[in-house]
């Protein structure tokens, strides 16, 4: 079941996606899908411009990039393409490429930067070759977030390039695909994020392959969501010319949204690892700056429809960066990146691990504070780029949190809490205090919590153990005189040495003179 996120999710979402997506160096995780065209290596300069190069504080600067259309002669152009990355001005120099896996016609190529993600493996999820098969292999790579160790900070990235064409062959060969990535993912385990990028060749939402890997089905573990809700006929349609992804450098242009990332339910459900944007609200008309989006088709400032990429004036790029992209699409059918930004998840921090109330007189206040906060990796990944920890506290028997529902951004220093333990009965106590919270990491953080109640410091003189000296006690002060039975015998949970007024050990006259003076304050 896909959780729907809340209104004040969006609305404090929303406020932050124009910086995230338009910025030079941004933090959070960002993942782009990109055909080459016919990549064997070279066009350094232009990949370099195309990735790295900034306009008005703007860059693409990727974190993961799914490629289509490498060389499946060797493994050279996967290990050129890295490079350039990797010695790109701007570069953080931390690239690296997934295994070269050989395959018929061109190949598809992953890659990822070591300081954000940490690589598991791939799956071929469909060998390509001859009908009925794909004629290119599906490849699925699967990254952890860096710093993160549960299931929930995987991300699975399927990687495709379906077959083009019309006819109704090339429609049964793109449904084949779709349907071996949608029974994939339907086979992740539930926690995992998946994605999807590649070039669909799909002209139309209403295309069966398409309509297998976003429409419900009796198992929805593997469906894919549009995280800008732009269902449509995307071919030759001036309405949606911010989404258009081909062709930039040949007539007749921009024309079809075949370069897509569609992802998960998890990934839209504004919890955790999740799409910067609102899935709910349709792509702009209107403008490529989208500001209920972090979604882009890189270069696409929506001048260029049934031509070629606008190069002079380009409004999101700028000339440099539209002509490298441009260049870069050096066969026909060339194609411009899309990408995306994700929010990682919060991580919970609390301290100490063990609150230890010491001793504690029976029936006085015992308390101690805790402090939790969001303690995400904000130097790595940005305040902003950081889910908000939300977090409730739960005690055993013997001990009390507060009860409310307590939010922490990153960043943001740290909540104080007020723990306090029973102390109406005497002996030890133990028990725990759980932190259940989103940080998928630690869900249910456990305190340790110990203390001891010791017999009641009451005042000396105070006979009758009503936390007062005053005219009340002097009768059970008489009764002390009397001896130890008398007095414990009326009074059993009061200390009969309270009567020892001036201190030598003993209840007797010589108590009188100091009972008296402190009666008198």
């Amino acid at each position: 079941m896909v959780r729907r996120p809340t209104c004040r999710h969006w609305v404090l979402l929303a406020a932050g996606v124009g910086f995230l997506a338009t910025t030079a160096v941004q933090a959070q995780l960002r993942v782009a899908t990109w055909n080459i065209s016919n990549y064997t290596g070279g066009r350094d300069a232009d990949i370099k411009t195309a990735v790295y190069s900034v306009f008005e504080d703007r860059a693409m600067a990727p974190d993961i990039i799914l490629c289509q259309e490498f060389s499946n002669a060797s493994s050279a152009a996967v290990t050129a393409f890295k490079n350039i990355l990797n010695s790109a001005p701007g570069s953080p120099g931390d690239w690296q490429a997934a295994p070269w896996v050989y395959g018929p016609d061109t190949v598809s190529a992953f890659f990822y930067r070591t300081s954000k993600a940490t690589y598991l493996g791939y799956t071929v999820v469909i060998n390509g070759g001859n009908d009925p098969a794909p004629p290119r292999n599906v490849m699925r790579y699967d990254v952890r977030l860096m710093g993160y160790t549960s299931v929930p900070a995987v991300l699975c990235c399927y990687d495709t390039h379906m077959k083009a064409g019309t006819t109704s062959s090339d429609r049964a060969r793109r449904l084949v695909e779709a349907q071996a990535i949608r029974d994939n993912a339907e086979n992740l385990d539930p926690q995992r994020n998946f994605l999807l990028g590649g070039d669909f060749n799909i002209r139309a939402s209403t295309e069966t392959a398409y309509g297998e890997l976003v429409d419900s089905q009796a198992n929805n573990q593997g469906r894919f969501f549009d995280p800008i809700n732009t269902p449509e006929n995307w071919h030759q349609n001036s309405w949606l010319k911010f989404t258009h992804t081909q062709d930039p450098s040949l007539s007749p242009g921009m024309d079809d949204r075949y370069d897509q990332l569609l992802v998960s339910g998890n990934l839209i459900d504004g919890n955790g690892l999740d799409y910067i944007g609102n899935p709910i609200i349709p792509y702009s008309t209107s403008t490529w700056n989208d500001a209920n989006h972090s979604y882009r088709a890189w270069g696409n400032d929506g001048t260029s429809y049934g031509q070629l990429l606008t190069i002079t004036g380009n409004t999101m790029v700028g000339a440099a960066i539209a002509q490298a992209i441009v260049n870069a699409a050096t066969t026909a059918g060339g194609h411009i990146p899309v990408f995306l930004d994700l929010r990682v998840p919060a991580v919970v921090g609390s301290d100490p691990n063990t609150i230890n109330f010491g001793s504690v007189p029976q029936n006085s206040v015992a308390e101690q504070t805790l402090s939790v906060w969001n303690a995400g990796n904000v130097a790595l990944w940005s305040a902003a780029g950081i889910d908000t920890l939300r977090y409730t506290l739960t005690t055993t028997p013997g001990f009390t949190a507060p009860p409310e529902t307590f939010d922490d951004v990153a960043g943001g220093g740290s909540n104080a809490h007020v723990i306090t333990m029973d102390t109406s009965a005497q002996g030890p106590s133990s028990g725990t205090l759980t932190i259940a919270s989103n940080a998928p990491d630690a869900p249910a953080r456990i305190i340790t919590l110990l203390g001891e109640v010791t017999a009641p410091a009451w005042p000396k003189g105070d006979m009758n153990c009503d936390g007062w000296v005053d005219s009340a006690d002097i009768n059970p002060f008489v009764l002390a005189l009397t001896g130890y039975d008398a007095y414990h015998a009326a009074f059993p949970d009061c200390n009969w040495l309270r009567g020892d007024c001036n201190d030598d050990g003993f209840v007797d006259f010589d108590d009188i003179n100091t009972f008296v003076d402190l009666l008198q304050g």
